[in-house]
């Protein structure tokens, strides 16, 4: 059963006026690990998730999307305590293509991350459980693949997405200075025993 994968970060003392160098740090270092140089859209919603978002522009994916920095000036030109600045771009993994009627195969797919800086007040101090930034991957399923028989390609190929995510994780946690990381799911199941347990019964 696939499940929701999250990275949350947290900085010391973190000022809500240094968030963007934050956010920009932690967009910027998707682009070395099989991620997009380039942000598809920025969101800022008020006060908490039930909300309207305040702001919300749809740059385009690849060449059409913006530098990280220009959409975290766009997002955080207004700042407020009880604000949450939410980014969207795209990291590719290798998945199981399996529509048409052909045969499957394995191809380099996007989907879209969703990078989220946390204002101190928003949502009663949502940061402090889910960090000052939270990285929604979205389904963990390229990690794990579940489902699948590991034969020598799929082992591969699920290993690739794993070095992958955990070299993202270290780069997002050095450029962007966080002291603290925690790599969660929303079922609370550890993606590094669920691995352990997947990759026992592959071999």
């Amino acid at each position: 059963m696939s499940d929701t994968l999250y990275l949350s970060l947290w900085y010391p003392n973190l000022r809500l006026e240094a968030l963007a160098d934050k956010l920009t740090a932690v967009l910027g270092a998707f682009a070395a690990h099989g991620g997009d140089a380039r942000v598809y859209a920025a969101t800022v919603w008020p006060v908490s998730w039930s909300e309207s978002p305040v702001f919300q522009r749809v740059y385009g994916p690849g060449e059409r999307g913006v530098e990280p920095r220009q959409a975290v000036e766009d997002a955080l030109e207004v700042l407020h305590d009880d604000y949450a600045y939410e980014f969207q771009i795209a990291w590719s993994l290798w998945e199981l293509a399996t529509g048409g009627g052909l045969d499957p195969r394995w191809a380099r797919e996007p989907r879209l991350v969703r990078v989220t800086g946390y204002g101190p007040l928003f949502d009663e101090g949502t940061y402090e459980q889910d960090g000052h930034i939270k990285i929604d991957f979205g389904s963990d399923a390229p990690f794990l693949e579940e489902d699948l028989e590991l034969d020598q390609t799929a082992a591969r190929l699920v290993a690739e997405n794993v070095r992958q995510l955990v070299e993202l994780t270290a780069a997002v946690q050095k450029d962007s200075g966080a002291t603290a990381r925690i790599l969660w799911s929303e079922l609370g199941e550890s993606l590094a025993q669920r691995l352990a347990a997947r990759l026992g019964m592959g071999n």
